[in-house]
């Protein structure tokens, strides 16, 4: 039993590992405006995404994927001292991912999922007093975007992408603002294939 467990780890991992990608991407939230008087600041995401590859053609390539990212802070402007002062965020969001000529040294691909977002609100308001809204709170988030893989060395590529998550908001602390919101982000990622082709 030892034995077959020790030749699976030699040979079944290699054979298993053919078809996985995994990246690691920095990129920025862009500004958002909920209306006249409350906007989020820009933001810094920090992004991971792992891929697992299922179906592949020449022309096509079919993954499965995971999409994480966290930003630590973006800040909320408002005329309303009442408002929130910042919030922080999480999403984490599988989905599928569809690569275009994955063998050529430009890949282009289209990216759709969905699943888990979290805001972390500030323990004060703009105008200093205890924040009343929740410490924290759960969302669904639904992603799409796409962007292009360009082949760089042996097993790895540079990426660049364009997604847009949309959740129900953070909280707040102003009652009108209500209902969904676009939280875009454009970003650079370094790929790597595992294992190298």
């Amino acid at each position: 039993m030892i034995r077959g467990f020790v030749l699976g780890l030699f040979f079944g991992v290699p054979l298993l590992a053919q078809n996985h990608e995994v990246a690691l991407q920095l990129g920025g939230l862009f500004p958002l405006s909920r209306d006249s008087n409350v906007s989020l600041s820009a933001g810094t995401a920090f992004q991971a995404n792992y891929g697992y590859r299922f179906l592949n053609t020449r022309h096509a390539a079919l993954f499965g994927e995971i999409h994480f990212l966290a930003n630590p802070q973006r800040t909320v402007d408002s005329s309303n001292g009442a408002a929130t002062r910042d919030v922080a965020t999480i999403y984490v969001t599988p989905g599928i991912r569809v690569k275009f000529f994955p063998s050529a040294g430009i890949s282009p691909y289209v990216a759709i999922g969905g699943g888990y977002g979290a805001y972390e609100q500030s323990l004060t308001t703009l105008n200093g007093q205890p924040n009343p809204a929740p410490r924290a709170i759960n969302r669904g988030v639904f992603d799409f975007g796409g962007g292009v893989d360009f082949k760089f060395w042996r097993f790895i590529s540079l990426r660049g992408e364009v997604r847009d998550f949309y959740t129900g908001s953070p909280a707040y602390n102003l009652p009108m603002i209500t209902g969904g919101q676009h939280n875009v982000v454009v970003g650079a990622a370094i790929v790597i294939k595992l294992p190298p082709e």
